[in-house]
């Protein structure tokens, strides 16, 4: 069957990409969104546009494929706030220069951008760093990006391509017919389509059940602390190379480490946590306590510098830590686009292009098979959330 009609559930960044790269290859396109676009994870996010973070492998792939994407998106849009600044990564003991040495070298085998910096090169490309450091890495391809403003703009894209928007539109159930989804159910009558994009994020695990096809998408809790705007302190996004570990690990309880970048606004955030707490949207201080305290052992500089306001936000977490990507070969019809956990602003670009080309019978820039829906960590029972 051809698929005509694309229907897109979920308006943060990755539905917003996936919208629009199907609008344009000629798909008649309806986004679903049960609150307003981009209002939820992705408005409470940094806007990373990491490779730092990432070791060889399919993530590492998809990364580099969508940071070759975003400058075109970016150019002549100022809403993105596209920001090439690079990363730097710092070691702060022998045995974390030691693997930061090791998982650089092996970033740079698979086609990362990694420059060692001596202390003197540190100092000069970030004055306020703590000195205290046994080993620095710049990752010039990192960058950031204004995560609404960006979701926005992909979204406006969508649109004059064709797209169709309903916000505050819930879906209610799945209306199926011989193993096929043929349309969702909600308040205000069902939308049919040919192709069914599940990319709520956080919340796609609940909707996949909810379209009678399960996968294991939970969400994870991260915060962020905003500093009051400031002059220029901090010019690159630096962080402790713990967060390497804090992303990768699948523990329960708080992994924290330090992340430290400012915005164009001059604000600084401070990050960052995970938490697996459900969906309880509750600010800890003792959470905001550890994040604050890591962030300064990396600038001290920021001892008494006032915070004006803290945020959270939920994060599609995988047990293996690898999107999910594809369609689902258990319901006719249903795709997913989920399980980023907090890397989804920057992969949101290549995520929509792969599923775009599996969608057409192509075969994709990277290969998709490490992201397929019939994974066992992802059609796993989960957890209760």
């Amino acid at each position: 069957m051809t698929a005509t009609r694309a229907v897109v559930l979920g308006a943060g960044i990755i539905g917003a990409a996936c919208a629009r790269e199907l609008a344009l290859a000629g798909l008649a396109v309806t986004v679903l969104e049960r609150g307003g676009p981009a209002a939820a994870t992705t408005a409470h996010g940094e806007g990373n546009v990491l490779v730092s973070d990432k070791g060889p492998g399919p993530e590492l792939e998809l990364a580099l494929l969508s940071r070759r994407l975003w400058p075109d998106v970016a150019a002549g849009r100022p809403a993105v706030e596209w920001d090439p600044k690079g990363g730097i990564v710092v070691a702060t003991t022998e045995a974390g220069a030691r693997e930061l040495a090791r998982f650089a070298g092996a970033q740079r085998a698979a086609g990362v951008v990694a420059e060692p910096l001596d202390a003197a090169a540190l100092a000069e490309a970030e004055p306020n760093v703590t000195r205290d450091v046994a080993a620095a890495v710049h990752y010039p391809e990192d960058a950031q990006v204004q995560p609404a403003g960006a979701a926005g703009v992909l979204l406006a894209a969508a649109l004059r391509a064709g797209a169709a928007l309903r916000t505050g539109c819930e879906v209610t159930g799945a209306v199926t017919a011989g193993g096929r989804i043929t349309g969702v159910r909600t308040p205000g009558g069902t939308v049919g389509g040919d192709v069914f994009v599940n990319a709520a994020g956080p919340w796609s695990g609940g909707l996949a059940r909810l379209l009678g096809a399960p996968v294991d998408v939970r969400p994870r809790r991260g915060e962020v602390l905003v500093t009051t705007p400031m002059p220029p302190t901090v010019f690159h996004k630096v962080y402790d190379a713990g967060y390497v570990g804090a992303v990768g690990s699948g523990a329960g309880e708080l992994q924290a480490s330090a992340v430290v970048e400012s915005t164009r606004a001059g604000t600084i955030l401070l990050g960052s946590s995970r938490r697996r707490v459900g969906f309880d949207d509750r600010i800890r201080p003792e959470v905001l306590s550890v994040i604050a305290g890591r962030a300064l052992r990396l600038f001290p500089c920021l001892e008494g510098v006032p915070v004006m306001r803290a945020y959270g936000g939920f994060r599609p977490y995988v047990p293996d830590h690898l999107p999910v990507i594809g369609p689902d070969p258990r319901l006719d019809g249903l795709w997913h686009a989920s399980g980023h956990e907090g890397a989804g602003i920057g992969l949101s670009l290549g995520t929509a292009a792969v599923l775009n080309d599996l969608l057409h019978g192509r075969e994709p820039e990277i290969d998709a098979g490490p992201f397929r829906v019939d994974r066992p960590a992802v059609l796993g029972k989960g957890e209760a959330l």
